[in-house]
This record gives structure tokens, C-alpha cells and sequence, in this order.
């Protein structure tokens, strides 16, 4: 019997965008099925704040502050531009090179952080890690030559590239789930009406960073005796202060769970566990994990989309503000801040109602709009139209990333919750790198004159950019897919001996092989009955 055609299938694909597609799942009794995922209805975003406990928001305000001090610690050096470039009596896109270092060296510093995550619980690696970048940050404002400059930023992006993996996995796994008590012995995460919403909240915490330090750039460093220095002391001192008020909370329940119930290996077997983990999801996942890292860049091509969407937008935009429209460092630092505040809410917003309305129809019709609102960002000459486009603009920028983090968790293998995303997540920044330079090579070289006075015109090259970034991220957008409802709570940590893991290794490879039998008769009994029969 011939199967559907090709146009009916695209139909169906694209028809999932907007509904909700098929698949195996686990029901609010714990049970595995298959079928269509249940929609969940839109609620008061208000009741949603109420779900999580106490306890839950602390764990969760931990991790937003590492992420918010991890975008602090990247924007010093895109805030500092023209007086770094004084500093060093370097060009300004030769200094951009230290923007395209840190990018490029995320992916390794989310492979080491994130498989320690993994491995062996979100505490120390956290700790650890923000200690470095501390560190780092030090280093930079003691940088006497340029090519120090440089080999030190790019080891800060080791330092960096571990945090976003484990932030999110630490923020979006400790909201406990409102049914615990009726399915026993499974760990649970956040509840599923709110992971929309704090998706959105935790991703703005590099928002929130940049805004605080565009605000520290404003009112502190002009009276410093230090100048740009004294950006990179805050912030060390401020991460730092992070990975302090970590040391006073437990480790992921996760962790705690698998140790009591003697899931947990220990030692070398713990280690050779892991990687025969990684190494079976891997076989399962990869489509999966290129779709990831290609939506985050281009070739891991949707994060590296979203990276260069990302980091074309803001990351010359104090440059761009002074030396195409000719504002005083003052005011484009005002514009920054007003632009990040239209991020924080755009991410919160469009991150609640991705829960509702789908993760890629919520990020496509971000993009969408994004593409409309190019010609208010850059063709205005006012300081106050500008201002105005840079806050829509990066209101549908990161509306549009406030879907990520949870995205990437429901995508990921449940057991890889740190390493996965944080590696996609990263591996784009990497391919997304030479945005910042791109942008600063072809403005400075495409030159406007502007009352009789020369300035290089970052307007055109940035709108050039943002349109096909915008258009692509929306069409691969609609190329891939969606887990939104995926109960990945279940997973045990990886390393573990038998758990949750196994099961849904199991359920997914029978899937695969015989999704009508599985849609049938329901894939937890057909399991079972092979198991009888082997």
C-alpha cells in the first residue's frame, strides 16, 4: 500500500507547526501512549508565577543570574569598542576580533562544562565555572598588549560557553511538577503550564546583563579613574558573588534522586556508562542535534541563525549608534538600554505564549515581524524613532530566543539535558562568530558623508544582514520539529545503571520501527509483551 505523497506530507508537517503533531508520549497518569500530545490551554500568566514553590524559585533565580552575569561578562567588550580601540591604538573591527575569539571558543568550554554537568551534577561544574570567568574578566582589564588582549578573550570563551547549558538545566529541571505525589519514584520539572514562561525569563537573563552593564557603562565608567577597566572589576566581582550563593544550595534533585536509589555508578564504570549513554543517543538523536545547532547558527543551522540573528543585532549597535548616526557614547548607551528592555519583555511574553501556541509558530511570527521593523531600526535619523525601532526590534529578537531554552530541553535526550543544549546552543555562537566582524568589515568600508563628515554606514550592512537572517531562520524554523509536552523529567542521570532512560530508549527505537503498532495498541503494552515473549 503506497504511503502519503510528498505534497500531503509537507501539509501535514506544516500543519503541526500551528496544531500539535503525533508521537510517544507520557500522559498525566505516567503512562506511555501514542497519539496526538495534548494541547494545553492558554492561562493567566499570573497563575502561572503561583505554580512553582519557594524553593523552586530560588534554584531557578541561581541559574538566571549565572546566564545574566555569562551576557555582563560577553557585552563589556561590545560596550567598550571605541575606547578599547583608543586603549590599544587598534582599528575598531580589529577589536571586534576579540568578539569573534569568544564565540568561536564557547562550543569547547560547553562540551567540558556541560558532560561534567551531566556526569557529575550541576553544582560544582557551575561553581566552578563562573570562577573562571571571574577570573578571566580580571585578566582582561590587565591586559598590557593587544595580543594579550586577544589570547585572553578567547580563553574567556571556554569559560563562557559552559553556563548556558547549565543554567538552563538547572533553572527549568528544579520547578517541581504539580502531579509528583500521583506518579511515584519519577523525577519531575516544571510544571508543564509554566515552561513556556520561564523559559522566556531565563533566556533574558543575557538581556538583563547586557542592560546592567550598558547602565554601568553609562553612569559608572565615565567618572572611574579606571575608564573601560572598571566594567570588566564589577564584573567579577559580581560573578563571583554568583557562584558564592551557589555553594548554599543542594545539588539537582536529579542527582540526589539517582544516589539514594543506587542508580548511580560510581568511578571508572560511572564514566564508561556515560559515554556508552552518549554514544547509543547519538545513533538516535543526531538528525535531531543538526537540526539543533543549524537553528542556532546555519550549518548546526538553526542556533547558528539564531546566534547570528542575535549577535548582528546588538552586538555593534553602541558602535553603530555613534559612528553612523553620530550620537555621543552617552546617548547611545541610553538607546541600548531602551532596546534591552524591549528584549526582557519580548522574551518573557513570546516565551509564555509558545507553551500555547507552539514553539516554531512563535518564533517564525517573531521573525516575521522582525523582518517588517528592519526599516524603523536603521532608515530614522532621531534619536527617539531609532530608539523606538531598536526596542521593537529586540522585542521580536529575543521573543524569538525566549523559546529556546525549552525548546532545546524538550529536543534534547532527556538524560543530556546540560551537554546537548549546551553544545548546540554553543556550536552555533561558533559558526555565528564573525558576525560582529562581518558587520564592522563592511561598514567600515562602505562610507556615507553626513553634513560633510565621513562615517562608515553600519545601517545598510546591518539591515542587509537582519533581512536574511530574519528570512532563513524562519524557513528552517518551519523545516524542523517539536517535542512541546515532552515529559523528559522521566530520564535518569546519565551514568545511571537501568532507570527511566533505558524505557525511553526503548520506546522511541520501537516507534521508529512500527509507529502503527505502537499508535494501536499503545507502545508500553507492546514492550511489555516482547519483553514476555524474549
Amino acid at each position: 500500500m503506497a504511503g502519503p505523497s510528498r505534497r500531503a506530507r509537507v501539509a501535514k508537517h506544516l500543519k503541526e507547526i500551528f496544531t500539535t503533531g503525533e508521537g510517544q508520549y507520557i500522559n498525566e497518569q505516567g503512562e506511555y501512549v501514542y497519539g496526538k500530545l495534548p494541547r494545553t490551554k492558554a492561562e493567566n500568566p499570573f497563575r502561572t508565577f503561583r505554580r512553582p514553590t519557594l524553593m523552586n524559585y530560588v534554584y531557578f533565580f541561581v541559574g538566571w543570574m549565572a546566564w545574566t552575569m555569562d551576557g555582563y561578562d560577553f557585552h563589556t567588550v561590545s560596550l567598550s569598542i571605541s575606547r578599547l580601540a583608543t586603549f590599544y591604538g587598534q582599528h575598531r573591527e580589529h577589536i571586534s576580533t576579540s568578539i569573534t575569539l569568544t564565540l568561536l571558543f564557547r562550543s569547547l568550554g560547553a562540551a567540558i562544562f556541560g558532560i561534567a554537568g551531566d556526569l557529575y551534577g550541576r553544582k560544582y561544574p557551575m561553581i566552578a565555572n563562573l570562577i573562571l570567568i571571574a577570573a578571566l574578566q580580571l585578566a582582561t582589564a590587565y591586559c598590557a598588549t593587544f595580543n594579550q588582549f586577544l589570547g585572553v578573550r578567547a580563553l574567556f570563551g571556554v569559560g563562557m560557553g559552559g553556563i548556558w547549558g547549565l543554567a538552563a538545566s538547572m533553572g527549568l529541571e528544579t520547578i517541581v511538577h504539580v502531579w509528583v505525589d500521583r506518579v511515584k519514584n519519577l523525577l519531575s520539572d516544571m510544571p508543564m503550564e509554566a515552561r513556556g514562561l520561564f523559559s522566556g525569563i531565563l533566556q533574558q537573563g543575557y538581556a538583563l546583563g547586557y542592560l546592567i552593564a550598558a547602565i554601568f557603562n553609562l553612569y559608572v565608567v565615565p567618572k572611574s579613574p579606571y575608564s573601560w577597566k572598571a566594567l570588566f572589576f564589577i564584573g567579577a566581582g559580581l560573578t563571583v558573588a554568583v557562584a558564592i550563593a551557589r555553594v548554599f544550595f543542594p545539588e539537582s534533585k536529579q542527582f540526589i534522586e539517582a544516589k539514594r536509589s543506587g542508580e548511580q555508578a560510581t568511578g571508572r564504570k560511572k564514566v564508561k556508562l556515560f559515554w556508552q549513554d552518549g554514544k547509543s543517543i547519538m545513533k538516535e538523536y543526531w538528525k535531531r542535534a543538526l537540526y539543533a545547532v543549524v537553528m542556532m547558527s546555519i550549518t548546526p543551522m538553526k542556533y547558528s541563525l539564531f546566534n547570528f540573528m542575535s549577535h548582528t543585532s546588538q552586538d555593534m549597535y553602541p558602535t553603530y549608534m555613534q559612528q553612523t548616526k553620530g550620537f555621543s557614547p552617552e546617548m547611545s548607551s541610553k538607546a541600548t538600554i531602551i532596546a534591552k528592555t524591549g528584549a526582557l519583555v519580548g522574551g518573557t511574553i513570546c516565551g509564555h505564549y509558545s507553551q500555547f501556541f507552539g514553539r516554531r509558530a512563535t518564533i517564525m511570527a517573531a521573525t516575521f515581524c522582525g523582518a517588517c521593523l528592519i526599516p524603523m531600526w536603521v532608515v530614522p535619523s532621531s534619536w527617539g524613532t531609532l530608539t523606538a525601532g531598536a526596542f521593537l526590534l529586540q522585542f521580536m529578537v529575543q521573543g524569538a530566543y525566549g523559546v529556546v531554552p525549552i525548546h532545546l530541553q524538550e529536543l534534547s535526550p532527556p538524560q543530556f539535558r546540560s551537554s546537548f543544549p549546551g553544545i548546540a546552543y554553543q556550536l552555533g555562537n561558533m559558526i555565528s562568530a564573525p558576525a560582529a566582524q562581518i558587520s564592522s568589515v563592511i561598514s567600515e568600508g562602505w562610507i556615507i558623508h553626513v553634513n560633510g563628515e565621513e562615517r562608515p554606514d553600519y545601517a545598510r550592512t546591518q539591515a542587509a544582514m537582519m533581512t536574511v537572517i530574519f528570512s532563513l531562520l524562519c524557513f528552517w524554523t518551519a523545516c524542523g520539529s517539536e517535542q512541546r509536552g515532552s515529559h523528559f523529567e522521566l530520564a535518569a542521570a546519565a551514568g545511571g545503571i537501568g532507570g527511566h532512560s533505558d524505557k525511553l530508549r526503548e520506546l522511541e527505537n520501537f516507534e521508529m520501527q512500527d509507529p502503527p503498532s505502537a499508535k494501536q495498541g499503545g507502545v508500553r503494552e507492546i514492550i511489555e509483551g516482547q519483553r514476555s515473549n524474549a
